[in-house]
Parts: C-alpha cells; structure tokens; sequence
C-alpha cells in the first residue's frame, strides 16, 4: 500500500468518509475557484498566447479559462484553453498538473472524429499552458437539462446515438473519457454533438493512472466510486446518466452532499423514467437502465451495441427520418472490427445473405461433433469455447467462430456457449462459395487473422 493510500485511508477514519468526500469533492472546488481568481489577474489585456491572437474569452473551467482565438497562419477560428497552477501549490503539484493537462492533448489529439472536439496544438507559453482545439459554435447539453428545455424525445435518442458513436471511436483507440456529463458534450449550429474535455482521460496502453476518486459526482459509475479499475463500460454507464437528464430534467442519482450521491449510485436504482415523464417509450427506459447496471458485466458491452438499440428506438419514435432496417444492420455490421477491411456495398451483400439472432447468457451456438455448414461473427457480447467441458478459448466481439468446420468439412471440434447475451451473423458456407472470389479472399484473409491471433493467445499461455 503506497503512502499516499495508507493518507486517505487514516484520514477517512478521523474524519468520516462524509468529511473526507466533502475534501475530496469541495477542496477541489475551492482551490479551482482560488487558481481561477489568479488567471484572471494575470490574463487581463492578454491579446497573444503562442501564435494564437486571443479574441474573447467564452467561459470558464475547473482547469482553466476558454477563449476564442484565431490561427494567423491558416486563417481559423479555434478555442483556446489557457491554465496555470496558483503559485503557492506550484512546488508540489506543477508536475502532476502538467501530466493531466497534457493527458487531454494526448488522448483527443489521436482522436479525428465528427462527434469529438479535434485538438489541433498544445503548449507551454512562459507561465502558462495553453491547447488549442475546434471551435465549436453552440452550447453543452447543460442548458437541455432543465424541465422547461427538455427537447423532443427523437432529438434526444440522435444525440446520444451520435455520442455513442464518438465514444466507441474513442474505445477503440484506447482512450476512455472518464468525466461524460452535460457540460462536457456540445451542440454545434448543425446540431452535431461534440464530445469535449479528456482532462481526466485514461489511455488504455498507460501504465499508471490517476489515483482516487476520479469524475464528476452525479455522472460516476459504481466503479469511479469503489476506485476500481474503470474500463469503456464506465462511460457507458455515465452516458446513462446523460440520457435520463435529457429525457426527464432530472439526475438519476440526486443528493443533498456528494456522499449521499455516491452512495445512491452504488447501492440505489434511479426511479423509472415513466413515471417522471410518461410519454418516454418503455424501451428507453429500458436501454437506460440496462447502461445504468450496477455490474458493467450485466451493461451494455460496447457503445455499438447501446448504439444499435437506440437505433432500433428511433425508428419507432414520431418526427424521425427513418432508415430502412436493412442499412440500420448494415451501419451495425460495418463498425465490427472482422469486416473492417470490406466496403460498405459487401457489408450489405452479407448482410441480406445472413441471418442476425440474438441469444441469451447460457444458450448453446454450437455443439461438438455437430454437422452443419455455417459460421458466425460475434457482433456483440462474448462466448466460451469448450471441448470436452474443458474451457480452450474465450470469442469476444468482432471474432469468428465455427469456420474451421468450414475449412475442413468436417463435424464440429468444440462447443460454443454464449457467455453473456450476444448478437451474432450466422452465414451460410455454401452462400459464400457462391459470392465473389474477392469476397471469399477477404473472409478467407479474416479467418487467417483470427487463427493467428487464437494461436498466438494459446503461446502466451504456455509460457
């Protein structure tokens, strides 16, 4: 146990874990407001950072003060955001700021994405740290919150399906948020949503992370909360969060002080949707609280998959322009990782040469010694592979699994169980001999991919 736990931990004891959050929490909030006070007197007649003329200042936040500027050498508005630590912390803590200041350069710099805001430069100008990013010209979520601003319901299933699709953009890239809530996803005057602010934003292939209690109070997950490893599923459950503000005007999970929050979030259940605003349509209220489970195991796997069922909602809600179902499966399909080397024309193709079944926990995909000549792609959830009730392998989404049937043409050599609720893209082998032979190639490429990497798995194991 490190010095700095064995701190808190004496300190949650002398003082109660009531008093110890509020340090937590309202200390922060103090020295936030302290280091505010000091940008201010320090960037009154500010007209230049870096190469960047300042044009006017746009708000404030906990790390720093946000302005408007404009790149002199390629002619662009971009967003500014300017800090610097109070000169009485700076001995002990400029390292550590500095890391997270430039953790969210790091972190949405490798990001390109319509729903992300592109950092485009970060820098240290004397005393100050400065990041310039896209200029997005709207306003946060933050305003559509209140009862009196609730947009209609179809507006609200967009934004989160397009906030759904940036995050998952993220996850794949190894970057997890870790601070999801109103204030920090943007409408533009195109009403595109921009996910902004990866201050605290962990990238997956780091080593270390930030100790604590890490995120904003009413949007943490149960796992910010316990400080547990916090994986994608985290910022799934805080977009939960976000989800049931926009379509009730209140906070899943309320309280008088941070304690009483933070306790509602690990232990309570929001109140239903339904009763809050009755015209809401049963199946949000029930894709809210499967991203609201407690356990991450029992949410939503992915943002594909919560984006999926939102898609499925918004379909059936009035005022929408609808797709058909068929490129709803198709938009799905085409984000798994097994088919991202097809184009979207031979994703279709597949699609109407396939069949798309869910499956519950438990239920068995295939089993050994079995003749048949399909194959599926795990689109979401995961399975066990099995021979003789002995556990081999583990399929997770975007995988392959009963090709070597296929290959071989010979009876099933495993067992296969879904481990948790899946969706799967059950083909036929003979309607694949009949496609293209730069389909087949492709899918044949797929198979190699996966043998090698199960292979390369199973030497890792061994040593």
């Amino acid at each position: 146990m490190s010095s700095m736990e064995r701190t808190d931990q004496s300190e949650v004891k002398r003082h109660g874990l009531t008093s110890w959050l509020r340090v937590q929490f309202a200390g922060k909030e103090k020295e936030s407001r302290f280091m505010d006070t000091q940008f201010l007197n320090a960037l009154v007649g500010l007209k230049k950072v870096g190469r960047y003329e300042i044009v006017r200042k746009l708000g404030e936040g906990s790390m720093g003060v946000v302005y408007l500027g404009k790149d002199p050498y390629i002619k662009r508005d971009v967003a500014i955001k300017i800090s610097r630590l109070a000169s009485n912390l700076r001995a002990q803590r400029e390292d550590d700021y500095r890391k997270r200041f430039f953790t969210e350069a790091q972190s949405a710099g490798r990001l390109i994405h319509e729903n992300i805001v592109a950092i485009y430069d970060a820098g240290i100008d004397e005393e100050l740290y400065y990041m310039a990013m896209e200029y997005v010209d709207g306003s946060t979520m933050e305003k559509f919150c209140r009862k009196e601003n609730l947009l209609p319901i179809h507006k609200v299933v967009e934004m989160i399906f397009s906030a759904c699709n940036g995050l998952d953009y993220a996850h794949k890239k190894g970057v997890i948020h870790r601070d999801i809530k109103p204030s920090n996803m943007m409408l533009n005057k195109l009403e595109r949503v921009k996910i902004t602010d990866f201050g605290i934003a962990h990238i997956k292939t780091e080593h270390n992370s930030q100790k604590g209690i890490i995120g904003s109070p009413c949007y943490m997950s149960p796992e910010q909360v316990k400080e547990e490893p916090v994986e994608d599923k985290s910022d799934i459950f805080s977009l939960g969060c976000v989800l049931y503000e926009l379509l009730t005007g209140e906070k899943a999970f309320y309280g008088d002080n941070h304690f009483s929050v933070l306790y509602k979030i690990t232990h309570d259940e929001p109140e239903s949707m339904l009763k809050i605003r009755p015209e809401v349509p049963e199946i949000l209220d029930q894709i809210t609280r499967k991203a609201l489970s407690k356990d991450p195991t029992q949410r939503y796997q992915s943002c594909l998959d919560m984006a999926y069922d939102l898609r499925v909602a918004l379909r059936g809600l009035s005022g929408t322009v609808k797709k058909s179902k068929m490129e709803d499966v198709v938009d799905y399909v085409h984000n798994v990782p097994f088919f991202e080397n097809f184009t979207r024309d031979q994703v279709r193709e597949i699609v109407m040469a396939s069949d798309l079944i869910k499956v519950p926990k438990g239920k068995v995909l295939v089993s050994e010694g079995e003749i048949d000549d399909s194959f599926f792609i795990l689109l979401s959830g995961k399975a066990a592979v099995r021979k003789v009730n002995h556990l081999v392998a583990v399929i997770h989404k975007g995988e392959c699994f009963g090709e070597m049937s296929y290959l071989s043409g010979q009876s099933r050599a495993a067992t296969v169980i879904a481990d948790a609720d899946c969706v799967l893209l059950k083909m036929s082998a003979t309607l694949l001999d009949r496609s293209s032979e730069s389909m087949q190639l492709l899918f044949l490429k797929q198979f190699a991919l996966t043998l090698m990497a199960r292979l390369a798995k199973s030497n890792e194991k061994e040593q």
